[in-house]
């Protein structure tokens, strides 16, 4: 009989996707925190103008990693659990740490795999890579476990942007949280605190969940730690790990699009860069049929993508978004376009606090922020 409320934190793709799949949906509400620094204005404008009497949006002073550290936190904050006890409401996450949102994602890599298959381009056992970009590693896990599970997979190939700390991690098991963070064209994946790295870790140790659990807790008090020359030695069986910077991933875009005609958006464009570098190391005898996991729509980084495929540059997204259709052909989906005649309905911005989170989070499950309406 109790309710859910699903705490998230976003940098733009989870907090959409969370909140339009939960709107309205009984028995659940859904407060989604972002940074205020961290995405990019069309991300923006979907989290301030959703739909939805359980809903609620609201951004967070800093970058993506001091809004995540905040909201995870409070699934160990007992008094915050307490209160929404006392609501009989009960604690739920749309992040990649509820495994939830890592399971479907395992399957998608079985669907790819079949698909080649039924289309006669692999035969039943036939390795094949896989490259994904990622941010927080939810997506680079999910093909490692699909792997475990039996699907013939050669590598994942981790792509990281310029911000490279999973690349450092893969190449030296070395975990640094302490980092700087940078901004860049594939907003998503501006990550440092990565929160899967800790479920890989847990695995290679044997599943020694002590040794995990002072691992984890060397991240909040030294910023880091390191794994052995064991466990790094059986992840680099399994993952790749490589980073695109952003002249490396503008190129990569533009020449796909100039030999395909096929427009991506920016993170989509960081897999395609690491890809081409992963390819330059292989000699041919080594390469394998790849699977790219596509990140999102185009139309969501106009200016950036418009940019990537034709040099030009402009200020304002809406503009982006016509010189974009002008250029590719390509239909902007009508959600995207019509944002700029939908009126912001969260515009809160609030300090980086834990008591800030949870006092928005709270009106939220008292109804003081959205009135739940009557039921009929």
């Amino acid at each position: 009989k109790d309710e859910f409320l699903i705490l998230t934190a976003s940098n733009g793709d989870t907090g959409k996707a969370a909140m339009e799949a939960f709107r309205d949906k009984k028995g659940m509400k859904i407060a989604v925190f972002y940074p205020d620094e961290g995405v990019a204005k069309m991300q923006r404008l979907q989290l301030s103008v959703q739909d939805g009497n359980n809903v609620f949006a609201c951004a967070v002073k800093g970058v993506f990693d001091d809004c995540q550290r905040t909201v995870r936190g409070l699934f160990n904050n007992d008094e915050f659990i307490a209160e929404l006890a006392k609501r009989k409401m009960r604690l739920a996450s749309a992040n990649s740490y509820n495994f939830a949102r890592i399971a479907p994602q395992i399957a998608y890599y079985f669907s790819a795999y079949i698909d080649l298959m039924t289309s006669d381009q692999i035969e039943f056992g036939e390795e094949i890579d896989f490259v994904a970009p990622t941010g927080d590693f939810g997506n680079v896990l999910a093909g490692w476990y699909a792997k475990k599970m039996g699907l013939p997979i050669r590598k994942v190939v981790c792509a990281s942007n310029r911000n490279r700390t999973l690349t450092e991690f893969l190449k030296t098991g070395s975990y640094d949280f302490s980092r700087p963070v940078h901004r860049t064209m594939s907003p998503s994946m501006d990550v440092a605190l990565v929160a899967n790295v800790e479920r890989l870790a847990f695995e290679v140790s044997g599943r020694d969940y002590k040794q995990t659990a002072d691992r984890m807790k060397a991240v909040w008090e030294k910023k880091g730690y390191s794994l052995t020359q064991k466990e790094l030695s059986l992840i680099k069986e399994d993952i790749y790990g490589g980073f695109s910077g952003e002249d490396d991933t503008v190129e990569a875009m533009y020449e796909i699009f100039d030999e395909y005609g096929y427009a991506m958006d920016t993170h989509t464009g960081v897999g395609i860069g690491v890809y081409n570098k992963y390819t330059e190391k292989m000699e041919k005898k080594d390469m394998r049929l790849t699977v790219l996991l596509a990140l999102g729509n185009p139309y969501k980084f106009p200016q950036d993508v418009l940019y990537a495929l034709s040099g030009n540059d402009v200020k304002d997204c809406f503009k982006g978004i016509k010189r974009l259709n002008l250029l590719t052909a390509m239909k902007p989906p009508k959600p995207l376009v019509n944002l700029r005649y939908r009126p912001l309905r969260f515009k809160g911005v609030i300090a980086n606090d834990p008591k800030k989170i949870i006092e928005e989070a709270l009106n939220l499950a008292d109804g003081k922020i959205i009135p739940v309406p009557d039921e009929k």
